[in-house]
């Protein structure tokens, strides 16, 4: 079952042989690309490379871009997804640091819409906590909590309007564990998961726990 959504920071020419380890596993649902903060300023090769081969896959390649919770212009925003687009061919959008509250509705509503025009067949928003319930109609998935493994164990149960939806909604990112978090997502209501050792000012440049068996060749 593919219930890892993938977020892992590093050049696939300076980490190859975690990057294979990464393209063999079974379990991806998605990865999410992030040559330099974002797409960069120019088309990178060997991004382009392992994109193709998670396509290849039928993984969904999401490409990153920041939002800077609501402070980004939108046409910075647009910008980063049409470069993902045109330079990696990401099949989806990923993104970062989106505002939680209902004030911001309308200017992510926009961004959706951008981000469906610009071939997103996957979006997902990272809002890192439960989010007003409006943004469940702009994306296909909605990040509700990033943090350590240590707030994640304690963290308060998910607010009421999460639990008529599907699990497959819901993504947590946990960083700082030492251990698969499969089962305790799945009691806290979010099918799509990410639990990686890494800590720190970069956590996601270390592989998930429960990558699973490698894929026969």
């Amino acid at each position: 079952m593919r219930q890892l959504l993938v977020p892992y920071y590093e050049h696939p020419t300076a980490r190859p042989t975690a990057w294979q380890t990464l393209l063999a596993s079974p379990r991806l649902y998605g990865v999410i690309l992030n040559p330099a903060s974002g797409p960069g300023t120019a088309a990178d090769p060997a991004f382009g490379d392992v994109a193709d081969r998670l396509r290849a896959t039928g993984t969904r390649v999401l490409g990153y871009v920041d939002t800077d919770y609501g402070r980004r212009p939108h046409a910075e925003v647009v910008r980063d997804l049409l470069r993902h687009r045109d330079w990696y061919g990401v099949t989806g959008a990923f993104l970062d640091q989106v505002s939680a509250g209902p004030e911001a509705l309308a200017h992510y509503r926009r961004l959706a819409v951008a981000a469906r025009a610009a071939g997103a067949g996957s979006l997902v928003l990272n809002h890192g906590t439960h989010p007003d319930p409006g943004y469940l109609r702009l994306a296909d998935v909605l990040v509700t909590f990033e943090g350590t493994w240590e707030t994640y164990r304690t963290a308060e149960q998910p607010p009421a309007w999460t639990r008529t939806c599907p699990a497959d909604r819901f993504c947590h990112l946990v960083y700082a564990a030492d251990t698969d978090l499969t089962a305790l997502a799945a009691e806290r209501g979010a099918a799509l998961h990410c639990a990686v050792p890494g800590d720190g000012v970069h956590p996601w440049g270390t592989l998930p726990h429960g990558l699973g068996a490698v894929r026969p060749r």
